[in-house]
């Protein structure tokens, strides 16, 4: 059986059960957490905002994590969002906005919303007319270690973007959270960003699995981030040993390697009211050649300790396939199911096995 027919065949069962019993667990303690999702998680299906609070309605999420501008189909005007607001309102789905880069020197840059300082405020603008607390932004990528002055200079710029806009992120009582993100920053690093530019009003938007492609382990990354966290994208992460190194392949929500349970009791203790949205960017592999001495250009400051918690996660763990549409189905329709199901068995687990969601369950 192919991963996508696994995935598709977990996502059919779990509607069935999901219209036949209640989906949280009653010995399963409650965190206190509330449950979400990322909009990137169902990236195939190519929602509007309204489409995917409905979504979160239907998993009875608590809320649900907009990260780009497109699901609001060019509305983005404060009338509009404040009738998307109501929207999510109305059925007890509290919204959080985000968008991309900020820094004019990354590679991922782009002019769709001006210059950075046009782009962060109507970010925030768009994130105090929706409710939601914080506004997401992001560095760029792992391509920006290797930029010149490396990944310090990028961190540089992106402050004074940030800092250029203080006194409107504190008059409209939005925070930035930037985020950990395909690789750009480790743990450490975006700490720094963050004490740089100033905590009051920039923390972090903590991403898991992106952790793991900084060669950290989730569970100590979230240690050294937890005071700045505000936001999350989240994921589980598959490691092994390969050749030269090692391969990661992200995954949904307890079939990869991270210590979730370890990773949620320190989430509960040290981020408290911060709402765990998941994020499921599953079926493909990345690998990590920490054999070749020319990868090592990309982190001059490695420190050892991190180096060993990002093996141990790989030590015990099996290869995984990544996704493929069987030959002969569409492969739209083929990654929709798969999309879809990684999100529900994610939010399934999150909830039965974890102990994570607030808002009370159908029966």
């Amino acid at each position: 059986m192919s991963a996508w027919q696994a995935s598709r065949r977990g996502f059919l069962a779990a509607a069935t059960a999901l219209a036949a019993a209640p989906l949280a667990a009653a010995d399963v303690r409650r965190r206190g957490i509330p449950l979400g999702f990322d909009n990137f998680a169902v990236r195939a299906m190519k929602w509007n905002a309204r489409q995917l609070i409905d979504h979160a309605d239907r998993l009875r999420c608590d809320s649900l994590f907009i990260t780009d501008f497109g699901p609001f189909e060019g509305r983005v005007d404060d009338a509009s969002l404040g009738e998307v607001r109501r929207y999510a309102a109305d059925r007890g789905v509290a919204i959080a906005l985000g968008s991309w880069s900020i820094c004019p020197s990354a590679k991922q840059f782009k002019h769709d919303w001006g210059c950075a300082e046009e782009h962060l405020a109507t970010g925030i603008r768009m994130a105090h007319a929706l409710g939601s607390p914080a506004f997401r932004v992001i560095l760029g990528n792992h391509e920006d270690r290797l930029s010149d002055g490396g990944i310090q200079a990028r961190i540089d710029d992106t402050v004074e973007v940030l800092k250029s806009q203080r006194r409107r992120a504190v008059d409209s009582g939005v925070k930035i959270a930037v985020e950990n993100h395909a690789g750009d920053m480790q743990s450490r690093e975006l700490k720094a960003l963050v004490e740089a530019a100033g905590p009051d009003y920039v923390g972090v938007n903590f991403d898991s699995g992106n952790a793991c492609w900084t060669l950290e382990d989730p569970v100590l990354a979230l240690a050294t981030l937890a005071p700045h966290v505000l936001t999350t994208s989240l994921r589980d992460t598959a490691a092994w040993e390969s050749a030269d190194g090692v391969t990661t392949q992200w995954t949904a929500m307890g079939e990869g390697c991270t210590d979730l349970p370890a990773f949620f009791d320190l989430f509960e203790q040290s981020c408290p009211g911060v709402t765990a949205h998941i994020e499921t960017i599953s079926g493909f592999p990345r690998n990590f050649p920490l054999y070749r001495r020319d990868f090592w250009r990309s982190y001059p400051d490695a420190r050892a300790a991190d180096l060993a918690a990002f093996l141990s996660l790989a030590k015990p763990g099996r290869k995984i396939e990544p996704f493929a549409a069987p030959a002969g189905e569409n492969r739209q329709k083929a990654e929709q199911d798969y999309q879809l199901a990684e999100l529900d068995r994610s939010i399934r687990h999150c909830r039965d096995v974890l102990g994570l969601g607030i808002k009370p369950q159908a029966t």
